[in-house]
């Protein structure tokens, strides 16, 4: 069992309750089989990451700062020459992606039941307003959280921020999440506690330099229903 005195359990949404980063990987794939006449799919992709790089301070992070991203993408590799028909095609994989189902990750919402009798729970996403409401609501999930914060961005400062308005202190302060980016050191960084899950792929302006973590602690769990052996008492997560 942890040995902190943990209060408030927060958790990042995507990629760590639901499935997100594939879809974005889909979508990448799909285009730059679009943009194929143009440029190779390596340099389609590097493209496309660059100026999603730049656009993230206009833009922000979710479904429709992508496709803008995508559409700016296309007219550049195609020199402004492409076709209408591929700007129609990836407007309507921005709009398939905003419909899609929420698939929950495996184990979390019995994860979330057990531990909210025990603690207090926080969800902390970054995105789109519209677009993570949206998702928190269709994932029946949004009953287990205490508070809900969605951000614009993940960092010292926010941490910092939401700690004071909430009335938690540093050391009771659990951040779970899949970004060691947005979700760890952060919350490390300024005194409170974060679990590592990583998800099977990361998203490439999520990921870090192995050489700037190799000093932290940083605790790493496979799956999110061992929070339950780690933050419970025995007898009552057996």
């Amino acid at each position: 069992m942890y040995k902190k005195k943990i209060n408030v359990i927060a958790f990042d949404a995507d990629d760590t309750l639901w499935v997100n980063e594939p879809f974005f990987q889909k979508a990448t794939t799909n285009l730059c089989a679009m943009l194929s006449d143009y440029r190779t799919p390596e340099n389609v992709g590097k493209q496309l990451e660059e100026i999603q790089s730049r656009n993230l301070q206009i833009f922000g992070y979710g479904i429709k700062g992508f496709i803008i991203s995508m559409m700016e993408t296309a007219l550049e590799v195609s020199q402004g020459q492409i076709d209408g028909d591929i700007l129609k095609k990836i407007i309507g994989m921005g709009k398939e992606m905003q419909t899609h189902p929420v698939k929950l990750l495996h184990g979390i919402e019995n994860t979330l039941q057990q531990l909210q009798s025990h603690f207090k729970l926080m969800l902390i996403t970054k995105g789109d307003l519209i677009e993570q409401e949206r998702k928190l609501h269709q994932s029946g999930l949004l009953n287990y959280f205490n508070y809900v914060e969605i951000v614009s961005e993940k960092n010292e400062t926010l941490y910092e921020k939401l700690l004071t308005k909430h009335g938690i202190a540093h050391d009771q302060f659990l951040m779970v999440g899949n970004s060691i980016k947005s979700d760890i050191l952060p919350v490390i960084n300024i005194g409170s506690h974060a679990f590592h899950i990583p998800f099977h792929t990361t998203w490439i302006l999520e990921q870090v330099n192995q050489q700037d973590i190799q000093d932290q602690k940083i605790i790493t769990l496979k799956y999110a229903h061992e929070l339950l052996d780690i933050l419970l008492p025995p007898s009552v997560s057996q």
